[in-house]
């Protein structure tokens, strides 16, 4: 049998409908756009696109309509040489849409209508056991159905692949989950959720205990500007804390940045870097993300990355 290689992405695919503004609304308020553009999205694709344009081979295993977002989406990800033959097409459903307003900051506000991210059952990651079974990572986020998402880690797990969770959007999982996860991808929102804190970054060694009790040794925590804490199980399962700078950057829309990190880790993973090494690389990604508007449309090639450090 030939060594596991490459990535398998489980996730969503949204065509995100984007409007930039000098600042987001209030509750109740109307405020003027000064642009609109569609463009391919969900945090399933976004990860798979940048881990591709590093030069990941990789799969994605996802569900679109059968309408015009969804033949965009589709069309967009063969561009980027991701193999499609995965993506399901579920008639009667519309593509998962995500409206996203973005300041005149960066910042961003998103609300997701998941469509037909929402139909992908577990028989749809069944019938890819034998591509999962040939990854070398196998990463999965929350925007497709929780027996999905356990499915997936399931089969990954068991095939000895590298399981990466990103608790995004934030929800309840099985302990299952995340005892065969290897490794856990949050921002502080999601692990003080987790963790049932008010700031996970007052003790990090409490934070790392708490991950620990929760089955989880291998844990990267984003900070946004603040750069990302890698947390490691240690000898006697004592953690290793390694802080990891944010990379410098001219913030112009912060959409999809966390999924350019995501997918940036599962590329240098999937080549057989280490953690640190991988999330110090995702941190340049990421930044150069930011600089860009859009989410896919903004990440990075090996060859832009490589220039960039």
């Amino acid at each position: 049998m030939s060594p596991a290689s490459g990535v398998v992405v489980v996730g969503s695919l949204n065509a995100d409908l984007t409007i930039t503004t000098d600042r987001l609304p209030s509750a109740g308020e109307t405020v003027a756009g000064h642009d609109f553009a569609i463009r391919p999205g969900g945090k399933g694709a976004n990860q798979a696109v940048a881990a591709v344009r590093l030069g990941s081979a990789l799969s994605l295993v996802g569900a679109v309509g059968d309408d015009v977002h969804g033949n965009m989406l589709v069309q967009a990800a063969d561009r980027d040489g991701i193999d499609t033959d995965s993506i399901v097409r579920i008639a009667g459903t519309s593509t998962g849409v995500a409206v996203i307003e973005v300041d005149a900051n960066g910042e961003n506000s998103i609300v997701v209508f998941p469509g037909a991210n929402g139909r992908l059952a577990p028989h749809h990651v069944e019938q890819e056991a034998e591509r999962i079974a040939a990854a070398a990572v196998v990463c999965l986020c929350l925007e497709s159905p929780l027996e999905t998402v356990i499915a997936a880690t399931r089969l990954g797990h068991k095939a000895g692949a590298i399981v990466m969770l990103n608790l995004s959007p934030f929800k309840e999982v099985p302990a299952e989950v995340l005892a065969d996860a290897d490794l856990l991808l949050v921002n502080e929102h999601e692990a003080a959720q987790l963790l049932g804190s008010t700031d996970p970054t007052l003790d990090w060694e409490a934070t790392a205990r708490g991950f620990t009790a929760r089955g989880v040794r291998d844990v990267v925590v984003t900070l946004g500007a603040r750069g990302s804490m890698v947390i490691q199980g240690g000898p006697e399962d004592l953690p290793v804390l390694t802080p990891i700078p944010a990379a410098p950057t001219s913030v112009v829309d912060t959409t999809g940045c966390g999924d350019a990190f995501t997918g940036a880790v599962a590329d240098s993973l999937a080549r057989g870097e280490g953690l640190v090494a991988a999330a110090r690389r995702a941190a340049v990604v990421a930044s150069m993300a930011a600089a860009t508007e859009g989410a896919q449309d903004s990440y990075p090639t090996l060859s832009e990355v490589n220039a960039h450090v």
